[in-house]
C-alpha cells in the first residue's frame, strides 16, 4: 500500500538553561516559534533561530523542530 504524508504544521522549540535554584535543581525555560512553513528547509530555520538567539542572554540547551503530518493511504 502506498502512503502519503501531508504536512500540517511545523514549529521550533528552544530550551534555555537558566542555571540552578537554591537547592541546586536545574532551571530551564522553553520558547516556541509556530506557524513555520512546512517546506522551509532545516538550514533556513536554523539560520533564523540562530539570529534570534543572538538577542538572548541565556545559553541554549537545544533547538528542536517539531513537524506534524497526516499519514494517509495514497489514492
Amino acid at each position: 500500500m502506498a502512503l502519503e504524508s501531508r504536512p500540517l504544521n511545523t514549529r521550533v522549540q528552544i530550551q534555555f538553561d537558566l542555571g540552578t535554584d537554591g537547592d541546586g535543581k536545574k532551571l530551564t525555560a522553553s520558547k516556541s516559534i509556530a506557524n513555520i512553513k512546512p517546506d522551509a528547509s532545516d538550514e533556513d530555520i536554523f539560520e533564523v533561530v540562530s539570529s534570534l538567539l543572538a538577542l538572548q542572554s541565556y545559553p541554549v540547551n537545544y533547538i528542536r523542530k517539531v513537524a506534524q503530518a497526516d499519514l494517509v493511504a495514497a489514492e
